[in-house]
């Protein structure tokens, strides 16, 4: 069970990071729609734990992009520390994956829908 600090840092990187694809998705992230769904503290606020979905552009796999935030975590970071960085004392280690959890839904709503 999460703290109740862990649950606002969580929410305060989660809404900092949309903000960051956002305007970045262009420059660093072929343009792909990247909407964070979780991100999970741990109990020091040293590291989280960000899952994404992706909207991405024909040609583009999830998997791929996701790699391809993974190289660019550095610069992800980075770009957290300067909006964070009066509100926390450490920026947290980034470790980022992929959410399935929708494509897991619309999965299950066409077995339904099948029968």
């Amino acid at each position: 069970m999460a703290s109740i600090r862990q649950e606002k840092v969580g929410k305060l990187i989660q809404q900092e990071l949309a903000i960051i694809f956002q305007q970045n998705a262009q420059a660093h992230f072929h343009g792909a729609f990247i909407t964070v769904t979780v991100v999970r503290m741990s109990p020091d606020l040293r590291s989280s734990r960000i899952y994404l979905s992706f909207f991405a552009n024909k040609g583009t796999d999830k998997k791929e992009l996701l790699e391809l935030i993974r190289s660019k975590t550095s610069l992800v970071r980075g770009m957290l520390g300067n909006r964070v960085g009066k509100q926390l004392r450490v920026v947290p280690e980034l470790y980022f994956y992929l959410d399935d959890s929708l494509d897991y839904a619309q999965e299950i709503d066409e077995i339904l829908d099948g029968e």
